[in-house]
């Protein structure tokens, strides 16, 4: 299995686990309201306790199907430039940075000038 596949299986895995989780939590408030207000007919919770149950072994199943995806691992590329690399773009910066000190001393020279003279 390539590792495309396995980096798709383990956000699928991590969608399924947590749709499995949910459903484990809103099982368990189903039975905290069913415990807390007694009055609720069974006619309602029991489909409702069916449909979430079916939700958590579906969430499951799949999950199981793409545990393969924990095996992906996670790709950081970083290129570390060579230092001649590095000191040609520090010597390239500071060059362009004294260009551009002496393109705007030249601008406020030629604009006093114009304010001297007119």
């Amino acid at each position: 299995m390539n590792n495309d596949d396995l980096s798709s299986y383990k956000k699928k895995y991590g969608i399924y686990r947590h749709h499995a989780w949910a459903g484990g939590i809103l099982l368990s408030v189903l039975f905290a309201i069913r415990y807390l207000i007694s009055d609720i007919p069974d006619i309602i919770l029991l489909p409702l306790i069916f449909i979430l149950v079916l939700y958590i072994l579906i969430a499951l199943f799949f999950t199981y199907k793409y545990r393969a995806g924990l095996s992906a691992e996670e790709k950081v590329v970083t290129q570390v430039p060579s230092s001649e690399k590095v000191k040609i773009q520090r010597i390239n910066a500071e060059v362009e940075k004294q260009r551009l000190k002496l393109e705007k001393k030249k601008a406020k020279a030629k604009a006093k000038a114009k304010k001297k003279n007119g």
